[in-house]
């Protein structure tokens, strides 16, 4: 009896993951074991690793956006971004729960990672938000975690740059795209805690004296700047992605070092160990994404799903909405940047041959991903912050569920109104 190669590299996936072997790992060795099945030169898995890895340029910016969000986490710059937040937003009903909405935002033009968000500034949020009893450790641990999901949607974005990089779309275009839905993200939440403050009758924060506005802006300004240098260098055309992702980087060390004075040689230590772990991780999904893609490739997986797609004669809205259930359930069970890498590269030829605009596309399957993050039963930030805030899975996801509704009719707003994406890189001169 013959054995289909592709299944059996699929369940070879399924059960190596299962038994706590990391997916790339997983997918190398599985995509290694098809091309033996298959009667495949086995050397192949190794040129594609090695192409995809060396001559993607556009990857160098992943690990330079990481490094950018553990100097601005290392220094005394998230302090100041916060002490300018709360004198913003800190006077109204739930003032602090605001000023968690506004930081996610304005850093969200720093980091590029959710996880970055709620590790870094979200803990220091969590502590600000339960002292005093102010708020409870599970409505402060589900809004931290609810608002780090904008900090990759708003440039720049991690998994923006891994969507342009299986995608070929203008990462340029794509970050434009995402600024309208991820301030449409935070507009929601803000609404939602005002009311919800209203309704729980959380504290108003002493108002931080007019006078005082000033030297805290001031302060702030350098840190506030970062997101200028980094998209005014893109946009200007003056440097690609990954130059303004190393400038940015640069930026940040240079503000640490010398303006505030902050950084030691312990902190430049650990901040460069834990941001080569985390790229080595993300480094390691991708090369399993780019070997596994092979076998995908060679098994026409994509050519025969847009034939089948086709032929349902799907229009391109029904198509987002099929796609929008599968990433809303594909998100609750995996890593985000494992579904951009091995699923989205079988759905783009469809949805290019269904006449749906790539860079919509993007933005449409980030949200997603990102929503699949606080999505019960394994969103990862749901776990990052029960350890964080010191609250039960079942608490935290009670206080959760409200913000993971407003976060999918924002979703909606974005799949069946493409103008909410495409406005700003039209305005810029994108054709699409």
């Amino acid at each position: 009896m013959s054995v289909d190669p592709f299944l059996v590299c699929v369940v070879s996936i399924v059960a190596l993951s299962l038994l706590g072997l990391p997916i790339g790992h997983a997918m190398i060795v599985s995509s290694i074991l098809y091309l033996y099945l298959a009667g495949l030169d086995m050397g192949t898995a190794a040129e594609q690793l090695l192409n995809g890895m060396y001559t993607s340029y556009i990857l160098l910016a992943v690990p330079l956006f990481i490094l950018s969000a553990e100097i601005m986490n290392s220094g005394s710059m998230t302090i100041r971004l916060l002490n300018f937040c709360n004198a913003l937003v800190g006077r109204f009903r739930g003032g602090l729960a605001q000023v968690n909405i506004v930081q996610s935002i304005i850093f969200a033009g720093m980091s590029g990672s959710a996880i970055a968000d709620a590790a870094g500034v979200g803990r220091m949020m969590q502590k600000m938000m339960t002292e005093g009893g102010r708020y409870p450790a599970s409505f402060a641990a589900a809004l931290t975690a609810a608002t780090a999901i904008i900090g990759p949607i708003i440039p720049p974005s991690i998994p923006v740059v891994l969507y342009a990089l299986v995608s070929d779309a203008s990462i340029g275009y794509l970050f434009l795209g995402g600024m309208v839905p991820g301030l449409l993200m935070g507009l929601i939440m803000m609404v939602m805690v005002v009311w919800t403050a209203r309704r729980r009758g959380f504290p108003v924060e002493e108002p931080v004296p007019v006078k005082k506005l000033p030297g805290i802006t001031f302060r702030a300004l350098p840190a506030l700047m970062m997101p200028v240098v980094l998209l005014g260098g893109i946009y200007s055309g003056v440097t690609t992605p990954t130059e303004a992702a190393a400038i940015a980087a640069s930026y940040a060390f240079l503000i640490s070092v010398f303006f505030y004075r902050t950084m030691t040689l312990r902190g430049i230590y650990s901040m460069l160990l834990t941001s080569a772990r985390m790229t080595a991780s993300i480094g390691m999904l991708i090369a399993g994404a780019l070997v596994f893609n092979y076998v995908v490739t060679v098994e026409n997986i994509p050519r025969t799903l847009t034939l089948l797609m086709q032929s349902m004669d799907l229009s391109p809205t029904m198509f987002l909405v099929i796609v929008n259930i599968l990433l809303l359930v594909l998100g609750c069970l995996l890593e985000g940047t494992t579904i951009i890498l091995i699923v989205l590269p079988v759905l783009i030829p469809t949805a290019n041959a269904l006449g749906i605009d790539l860079v919509h596309f993007g933005i449409v399957c980030v949200v997603n991903i990102m929503i699949g993050l606080i999505t019960p039963p394994y969103g990862l930030l749901l776990f990052i912050m029960t350890n964080i805030g010191n609250v039960s899975l079942r608490s935290l996801v009670r206080e959760v569920l409200p913000f993971l509704y407003a976060m999918l009719v924002a979703l909606g707003l974005i799949t069946f109104f493409p103008s909410l994406v495409l406005f700003l890189p039209r305005l810029f001169g994108y054709q699409g």
